[in-house]
Formats: structure tokens, C-alpha cells, sequence
């Protein structure tokens, strides 16, 4: 059995010096590949750089939309420069983020939808974070061509929302929250996707499944997401381990 963690934040500070470690723990968890999230200036030089110290780590790079604001044309035309090197498989972190509200939503939404064309002129699928946004983010995505694929990460809409999200081409990513006893709508969601649409990713340090709810979560435990959603699939966890690795490869384009 292998897993993939499609999106974890191993250029955290929590993780600084001791990534090594963390990665063969996962190794240990049969987790085999893991992508590295950016989401501003930093942590895309980070996850840059983790990319290339170590083998079984590829690098997405973008601008969440926390730091909106601060993509300018000059933030542009280095994130183009940074999609460009080795072992970047994606444009992500992207989206909208209407609890934080960090940046204006008019913001948001604008480089939101530079980033999605950007990564079309590129020939790239994009990594996209949304809470509390899923309508605007639904009518932004059924506006641009996802033919270079598209995830919805630590995916956590309604079903309603899922049979919208299910008539464009999106992947779903399922995080530890799937693992919550009283995260039902989630539940359902997961019952929802099929699972050639389905992938499976921690968000570390954040989201611990369970068993290890409250404590940090780190990328091997993806294992315990992975089986959190054969028990809600009613399958096993080496059919979803499978399917989930396939959907993985297939989306990214790895290697």
C-alpha cells in the first residue's frame, strides 16, 4: 500500500530542522510522496526549497488569499518564474477566504481569478482554498477553462454544495476533518464524491485526525485520513490508498 499526502505544509516553522524526521515517519505510515504547500513570498521559497533537498517532496507555489493584497505585477511575474522550476506540480494555495477576511473580498476575487489564468497559460492545475466563499468560488471556477485540473482542498461543503462543485472539473482533497465525529455534512460529502475524484491530504500542521485530534498533525497521518474515508466509504483502506494515489498522480502530473 502507498499513500500520497497531496497537500501538506511541511515548510511550517514547527517542522524547521527536524524535516527529515518527520518525513520518515511517514515513510513508516506508507506514505510515499507528499506536496508541499506555499501560500505567500515565504513559504513558496520553502516549499521550493524543500522540493529540492528531498526526493519524495514536490513544491506547489500561489498567493493565498490572505496576502491578496500583496500580489502585484512584480509578485507575478516572480511566481511565473517560480512555476517554472523543478518538482512544481501546481498553482496553490488560491482562493477565497471570507471568515479571515485578511483581504478585501474585491481582492480576493481578483487575483483569484489572475492566478487561475495564470495557471492555464501554463498549462497547470491550481490548489484552492475556500471558507466560508463556496458560492463565489463556484461562479468564478464555472468561469474559467479547469482543463489543466483543479483540487478543492481540505475540501468542507455541504452536500448541496458538493452536487454543484461535482459539475465541474474539480477534485475533491478530504483532510482530517473527515475523521470528526460531528462533522456530518462533511460525512456526506465524502459519500458523495466518487472515488476517482477523491484525494486525500493532511493540511499539517493543522487538521489532526483522529486518533491524534489536538495534537500536531504532521504528514504521515494522512494514513489515518485515507481510513477515515474507507470507513465512510464502506471499502477498504487499500482500495482507497490505490484510487486515492492514482487521482493523485493523475492531477498533479508527478513523475
Amino acid at each position: 500500500m502507498r499513500l500520497i499526502d497531496n497537500h501538506t505544509h511541511l515548510n511550517d516553522a514547527v517542522f524547521r530542522g527536524r524535516e527529515a524526521d518527520y518525513l520518515a515517519r511517514a515513510k513508516a505510515l506508507q506514505v510515499e510522496r507528499l506536496i508541499c504547500v506555499g501560500q505567500d513570498p515565504e513559504f513558496n521559497l520553502r516549499a521550493l526549497a524543500l522540493a529540492a533537498q528531498f526526493q519524495l517532496v514536490y513544491a506547489m507555489v500561489g498567493y493565498c488569499p490572505d496576502v491578496a493584497s500583496k500580489f502585484d505585477d512584480a509578485a507575478c511575474e516572480l511566481l511565473t518564474q517560480q512555476l517554472r522550476q523543478p518538482k512544481v506540480v501546481a498553482l496553490g494555495e488560491i482562493g477565497l477566504d471570507y471568515y479571515w477576511d485578511e483581504s478585501p473580498r474585491e481582492v480576493q476575487r481578483a487575483v483569484f481569478e489572475r492566478q487561475l489564468d495564470l495557471a492555464y497559460q501554463l498549462h497547470l492545475p491550481v490548489n484552492i482554498h475556500t471558507r466560508d466563499a463556496f458560492s463565489d468560488c463556484y461562479e468564478i471556477l464555472k468561469r474559467h477553462d479547469l482543463r489543466y485540473g483543479a483540487v478543492l482542498h481540505s475540501y468542507n461543503g455541504s452536500p448541496a454544495m458538493t452536487q454543484r462543485f461535482l459539475t465541474l472539473n474539480v477534485q475533491f482533497s478530504f483532510s482530517g476533518v473527515a475523521s470528526f465525529t460531528k462533522a456530518t455534512e462533511v460525512h456526506e460529502s465524502v459519500k458523495l464524491v466518487p472515488l476517482e475524484r477523491l484525494l486525500v491530504e493532511t493540511d499539517a500542521p493543522y487538521l489532526t485526525p483522529k486518533p491524534y485530534r489536538g495534537k500536531q498533525n504532521e504528514p504521515g497521518y494522512v494514513y489515518y485520513v485515507a481510513q477515515a474515508i474507507a470507513e465512510l466509504k464502506a471499502c477498504s483502506l487499500e482500495r482507497v490508498a490505490a484510487q486515492t494515489y492514482a487521482n493523485t498522480v493523475k492531477v498533479y502530473h508527478l513523475e
